[in-house]
């Protein structure tokens, strides 16, 4: 009895560790699938772009009258391990002032300044005689331009050696909007000297220009201007900025409407932040205007050549972002406008204005999304948030 009972005690040991054997077999074998299935899914999967739980980031302060309607369309650029961002203010005088405000991660704004650091000035960006105190009816809702009627508008700023350059719309109301350049050296920029340059106009005149930016760094030796991108790429290459000072130095641009047959970009509007530099080439967010959808502002991107950024390597599909949350349409319906973007550790982080009224962001990893960008699928950037 004891000799088949301990049989039976092995047999059935054996028995269990066979079948723990098998067990583990199939799970193994199903846990590689399963890996399959979601390296599969996730290759087939367009790129998420995540909306940051935060937004909007920044908004229109009551206690500041000349940010209290609203805040928006903000420039953005990486320093001493903080993000500093010049944002688009408006006050209820209707007048478009720059804003400055810092984060250490990027995202919570612990520094804004109770100020403005740039301000338009007579004749220039500001109107003069008769027209200096503005419209007697002043109605937001009659001025397109960011419900404003004057002042300075959507910067774009990039470092390039010891200074901080910073591209703009000078707006007067009645005769001109023309794109402005000024600079601050970097040291006075880092301890809030706002000592900028004059500004210079450097667009011609009698022409409306927006959306012009300077690329981050010299290429071939010169300063490279992107003012169009429709129907083609054009950079203009100057060998001094300190030029546009000189009378009637202007950049003679050709942008042109051009309908883009079976896109989603059938109306490209122009660049938005300054291009950020990859190790696959320069990265262009731009805006544009699907004409099924003629009164929404979406995003998408391209990746510009290097050496030649004339020369378009990749281009997505479909829009990366579009105006789906409260905060995108809460003053002008239907615009998120991209207008600052940095490279944070993996991530690249956007910034935008939604409704001409909040400041807001959203992020990817970056070497993902040019991943993506280059394998061409589409290159969605699905808005999620986390």
């Amino acid at each position: 009895m004891n000799t088949g009972l301990g049989a039976v005690v092995v047999l059935s040991t054996l028995a269990a560790a066979g079948l723990g054997v098998v067990i583990a077999s199939v799970a193994l074998v199903l846990g590689f699938i399963a890996l399959f299935l979601f390296w599969f899914y996730e290759s087939r999967r367009p790129l998420h772009l995540f909306r940051f739980k935060e937004n909007p980031i920044l908004g229109p302060d009551p206690t500041h009258w000349w940010e209290s309607a609203a805040v928006f369309n903000p420039a953005a650029v990486v320093d001493q391990g903080r993000v500093h961002m010049l944002y688009r203010a408006m006050g209820t005088d209707g007048i478009s002032r720059i804003g400055y405000a810092s984060s250490a991660d990027g995202i919570h704004f612990d520094e804004r300044l109770p100020y403005p650091v740039l301000e338009p000035r007579g004749g220039f960006g500001m109107p003069t005689l008769p027209n200096r105190l503005g419209p007697l009816t002043y109605n937001t809702v009659a001025y397109a331009s960011g419900g404003g009627w004057a002042g300075f508008e959507d910067p774009r700023i990039v470092k390039i050696d010891d200074r901080a350059y910073v591209t703009f719309v000078a707006f007067d109301g009645w005769g001109y909007v023309r794109m402005a350049l000024t600079s601050i050296n970097r040291e006075n920029f880092l301890k809030k000297n706002w000592d900028w340059v004059k500004p210079a106009l450097i667009s011609p005149p009698g022409e409306i220009h927006k959306n012009w930016v300077l690329f981050p760094e010299k290429i071939k030796g010169k300063y490279a201007i992107l003012h169009s991108i429709a129907p083609a790429i054009q950079v203009e290459y100057i060998e001094n900025l300190d030029s546009f000072h000189e009378e009637d130095m202007h950049i003679k641009s050709k942008f042109m409407p051009h309908r883009n047959e079976n896109r989603w970009d059938t109306w490209i509007r122009g660049a938005g932040p300054p291009p950020l530099k990859t190790r696959f080439g320069w990265l262009l967010l731009y805006h544009a205007i699907d004409e099924r959808e003629s009164h929404r502002y979406k995003v998408g991107v391209m990746l510009l050549d290097l050496k030649d950024p004339t020369h378009v390597l990749a281009r997505s599909n479909v829009p990366i972002l579009e105006p789906s949350e409260w905060y995108e349409n809460d003053w002008k319906p239907g615009v998120v406008y991209a207008t600052g973007a940095v490279i944070l550790g993996n991530d690249l982080i956007v910034y935008y204005g939604g409704g001409d009224k909040h400041i807001a962001a959203a992020r990817a990893n970056l070497r993902d999304f040019v991943y993506k960008l280059l394998s061409n699928e589409h290159a969605v950037l699905e808005p999620v948030k986390v």
